[in-house]
């Protein structure tokens, strides 16, 4: 046989064309040259699929992202929260007595403390106003705070009125609210404070509200909610205290309204917790009364564990 032409390689076409048929991957790290796949493994993983050979890849983590609630966005979002207990039959107990106070004719329906102020009153006023009929309210009858609002606002109820007025002359219109010689002093103290700190409003949060003498954490949420319009908790009074324990809302006995409020708040949606106050506040004044409940005409009597033991 005759020597190859000048300028044709025989070695070179056949190393070409061998590479040309193997995959190459790129430079390792450092510069090596990655490790080739011999060429029997290629020919045989040709005729197996037409596919070109795929590399085995690392199996990727699931990432589940939560909503931010609130409109908040950040680095730590939490998961959303489910809670671990609820009372048993709550949902039906509360169509209960929602049903039992569809006629809206309970004491606090009219004369609850979004009842007490003046609404022609500028924005300013009708705020403080509201917080006045809320300290008024406590230990005190819904009927007897409305007649002291009324008497207070014949005069004018301004800060600048209340702090012009002598403590007698207060506290004769005030009576016979509960504890009167105390919110006398009360209300002027903090009518001052409002008045140099706050430029005759009222706070918007419940920290500067429970700061203010005579304004305890009911008052507070409850305040946000006529005078602000914002919901910050459940209101919690001597009601909704008792009815709580009695139909068993809590996961154990609570001894204060306070520790009612954050048994409820643990578990109560929180759509609900506006309405929840004014709905339990009529249902005790009306039929789940402190003494001598009217078990016999309360539509819970089957579902109510104190009841069941009366």
């Amino acid at each position: 046989k005759g020597s190859p032409k000048p300028g044709m390689s025989v070695g070179l076409r056949m190393v070409t064309r061998s590479r040309s048929r193997t995959p190459r991957a790129g430079p390792r790290a450092g510069g090596e040259e990655p490790a080739s796949i011999p060429s029997q493994e290629v020919a045989a993983e040709g005729r197996k699929s037409h596919r070109p050979v795929k590399y085995r890849q690392k199996p990727q983590r699931l990432h589940v992202a939560y909503e931010a609630l609130d409109g908040e966005k950040g680095e730590e979002a939490e998961p959303l929260k489910f809670p671990a207990w609820e009372p048993q039959g709550w949902q039906q107990q509360l169509a209960n007595i929602r049903t039992m106070r569809s006629k809206k004719d309970a004491p606090v329906d009219q004369l609850g403390a979004e009842h007490c102020y003046d609404p022609s009153a500028p924005p300013k006023v009708r705020r403080y106003q509201v917080l006045l009929s809320l300290m008024l309210s406590s230990q005190t009858k819904d009927q007897v705070t409305a007649g002291a609002m009324q008497r207070l606002r014949a005069r004018g109820l301004t800060v600048d009125r209340i702090l012009q007025m002598d403590d007698g002359t207060l506290g004769e219109l005030i009576y016979p609210v509960g504890f009167w010689r105390n919110k006398v002093k009360f209300i002027k103290q903090t009518s001052a404070i409002l008045q140099q700190h706050y430029d005759g409003d009222i706070p918007a949060t419940v920290a500067e509200l429970v700061a203010l003498p005579g304004v305890g954490p009911k008052m507070a949420h409850l305040a946000m909610a006529v005078a602000w319009g914002t919901i910050s908790g459940i209101a919690v009074d001597t009601h909704v205290h008792r009815i709580a324990n009695r139909l068993r809302w809590t996961q154990r006995p609570t001894k204060s309204p306070e520790e009612t409020r954050a048994a409820l708040e643990e578990w109560l949606p929180r759509e609900l917790w506006s309405e929840i106050n004014g709905l339990l506040v009529g249902f005790g004044q009306q039929t789940c009364l402190p003494v001598h409940p009217h078990c016999q005409a309360c539509l819970n009597q089957a579902l109510c564990p104190t009841a069941q033991g009366l």
